[in-house]
């Protein structure tokens, strides 16, 4: 295949992934202002790109859609290493050589270590009000607390109001923490990998990423069914995926 004619100094290549050099690319494939996506190879691993004016503004949420778009894409046709939303890379050699050949080792054993698999994204919920009156019932003291302050006014400064917080707030960390071993004990099985992502607010309980082997997503599924309807009442389980292995590529400059 001849090389491509030189860029213009004002356009590089924006990279969405890792894939080995032999994964090829679908004639159709787009992403960032609708620019081909092609790919640059060493040594048996290339970078999937596309074109991209350098003084462009980056981080438009079409952007995001549009990378997404193509990692996941690349990641249904096969093993694709992730790499974070807006690199940019101001030619073709700094690809090769300051990108691909530079890691070349390391993304390697990363396209090794995820072939064959794929990522899904579970977020658990509480019911808050299920979950603190649960909270109320479990602990009497809380209950007690709850029970004097109850009928106080809204914003009522009173030292009894910080207290019920204190011990609410250190009981639902308690639930979380047995819970989400609960969820994971469950399902460990089934997976390769986890991990757990951030996450804040009364309701929140999980926000975890498994990596699988694509082999056993029915297994996978099954059981995440079973778990939800365990535990419905108290937990709302919403899966996400199967997408591209984002959250296990090590937190490395490039993933």
């Amino acid at each position: 295949m001849p090389e491509p004619a030189p860029l213009p100094e004002d356009v590089g290549y924006y990279v969405y992934g890792v894939v080995p050099a032999d994964a090829g690319v679908p004639d159709d494939l787009r992403g960032l202002d609708d620019a081909a996506v092609q790919l640059i190879e060493v040594d048996g691993i290339a970078a999937a790109v596309g074109e991209v004016a350098l003084d462009r503004p980056p981080g438009r949420r079409a952007d995001l859609m549009a990378h997404s778009k193509v990692v996941d894409a690349l990641a249904d046709s096969g093993v694709v290493v992730p790499v974070q939303f807006g690199s940019v890379i101001v030619d073709r050699d700094s690809v090769r050589d300051e990108f691909l050949a530079a890691n070349g080792e390391h993304f390697a054993r990363l396209l090794s270590v995820l072939d064959g698999t794929t990522e899904f994204i579970l977020r658990a919920t509480y019911d808050e009000e299920q979950v603190l009156a649960e909270v109320v019932r479990e602990d009497p003291t809380i209950a007690d607390l709850h029970r004097h302050t109850r009928d106080l006014p809204p914003g009522t400064p009173h030292p009894d109001l910080v207290r019920l917080g204190e011990l609410v707030s250190a009981a639902l960390e308690r639930k979380r923490a047995y819970d989400t071993d609960l969820i994971l004990a469950t399902m460990r099985p089934h997976v390769l990998d986890h991990v757990e992502r951030a996450g804040g607010g009364v309701d929140h309980l999980l926000d975890v990423a498994f990596l699988i082997d694509r082999m056993t997503t029915k297994q996978f599924e099954d059981t995440l069914e079973g778990l939800a309807e365990a535990v419905h009442e108290r937990i709302r389980l919403r899966l996400t995926g199967p997408v591209a292995p984002y959250d296990f590529v090590e937190g490395q400059p490039w993933g």
